[in-house]
């Protein structure tokens, strides 16, 4: 490995398991997973096929140092050691963002303005300037101090990983990518199983389902403002990007995936977000309420974000609505139910024991209920006659388990 860097993939809390289990399908197998990031041991090419690839992180950093700061005077001197040239050329455009949580410092107004000065000194004595234009490339610098350790970093992805390029239509209380592929990642669904999403609103479900079932790369038609550092060759993302297309298989689902919602204009904004992705062949959209559904399939996967009932007035419409998911997914006992809602009272009313795990859609605390079903019967091959296996799986496989099984809980 070329030029080893310590990388950074931030996430949502509760999705840091996910994150772990994609770096390490992607070869990234030295790693620490802590509150909202995944720190790892990579190379420049990293920064490319992560930013392709990852599909439920939020961002990708390289972490240029940490160090415990207990006032501005640490701050500036630990600071101003970093080799910031490194990374930085002189046009370089270096915003400064701060965080600062449980620590002597409490100030992040004041915490940004010192990092920035902190950089501009050291980039003076290295490129014998006394100003810089900053009208080149964007290196967005960010600063957490957590309980007086500071970890400074630069952000490779520039808009979020969430923005794959296919929503470009907007409605309210859209669940963003990267947690609606979360979901589908901490469930048991794969490719060789149906998928539907009973409130399905904008669709990002279904796409982002379709997407993992196809081994689609969710940052393959987008660009990352890295491509447009000098450190790091455009012949990188060129090969990152050969990867993803030559990965891809666009026949590997077996099911058309489903979703279906009451609100007709919700359905064409999702049939048209499909159709930006390039998965609209693989994924019906259909308007009916959660009341009609029903499906002739044994076994299949729901996995659903309905409303919450956040609102004056909606908490009785939500509860109508979960009522009905209770009456019509009943008959479905070898099916995989799986239902993201912030309702406290959501599993009183569905009627059924879940294992629950904590997860936040923005800044909704939210609580994703996982209703496991039995595994279907494993296909039948021609050595089974040969060496007598039970056609008749009686358990998941390494591939079909979750991204985290080992923390869901049941209370």
């Amino acid at each position: 490995m070329s030029e080893p860097l310590t990388l950074i993939a931030t996430s949502t809390f509760g999705l840091e398991a996910v994150v772990a289990r994609e770096l390490k399908q992607l070869g990234y197998e030295d790693q620490t997973v802590e509150n909202g990031r995944v720190m790892f041991q990579a190379d420049k090419a990293a920064i490319c096929r992560c930013n392709l690839w990852l599909r439920s992180a939020d961002r990708i950093l390289i972490c240029l140092g940490e160090f415990t700061a207990l006032d501005f005077d640490d701050l500036f001197d630990e600071t101003r050691d970093l080799e910031w040239e490194r990374w930085l050329p002189p046009s370089a455009r270096f915003p400064v963002r701060a965080t600062a949580v449980r620590s002597k410092i409490n100030s992040a107004k004041n915490s940004q303005k010192m990092v920035k000065k902190a950089i501009a000194e050291r980039l003076k004595d290295h490129y014998i300037k006394d100003w810089f234009p900053e009208d080149g490339p964007m290196y967005s610098v960010s600063v957490s101090i957590l309980k007086d350790r500071a970890t400074l970093c630069i952000d490779t992805t520039g808009p979020g990983l969430h923005k794959r390029g296919y929503r470009k239509l907007t409605a309210g209380a859209q669940l963003k990518e990267t947690l609606a592929a979360g979901l589908i990642q901490l469930s048991y669904w794969n490719n060789e199983r149906a998928l539907v999403d009973s409130c399905c609103g904008s669709g990002t479900i279904p796409i982002e389902a379709a997407l993992i079932g196809t081994n689609t790369a969710p940052g393959l038609n987008r660009s990352f403002v890295a491509e447009e550092w000098h450190k790091i060759p455009a012949e990188l993302w060129s090969e990152a990007r050969e990867e993803a297309r030559d990965l891809q298989d666009l026949d590997a689902l077996s099911f058309r995936l489903q979703g279906y919602d009451i609100d007709p204009g919700m359905i064409r904004m999702a049939r048209y977000h499909a159709r930006e992705a390039g998965v609209d062949e693989l994924v019906h959209f259909q308007d009916q309420p959660v009341a009609e559904f029903s499906t002739p399939r044994k076994y299949g996967c729901i996995i659903t974000n309905p409303p919450y009932g956040e609102r004056l007035g909606e908490k009785e419409e939500a509860e109508v609505i979960y009522r009905q998911m209770k009456e019509v997914f009943a008959p479905l006992d070898t099916w995989s139910i799986y239902v993201l809602t912030s309702h406290p009272g959501f599993e009183r009313i569905f009627d059924r024991k879940a294992r629950r795990r904590k997860l936040y859609n923005g800044r909704i605390e939210c609580t994703y209920y996982q209703f496991p079903g039995p595994p279907p019967p494993r296909k039948r091959s021609p050595w089974d006659d040969a060496t007598n296996t039970d056609s008749e799986s009686t358990s998941e496989t390494d591939a079909d388990a979750p991204a985290d099984d080992t923390t869901d809980s049941a209370d």
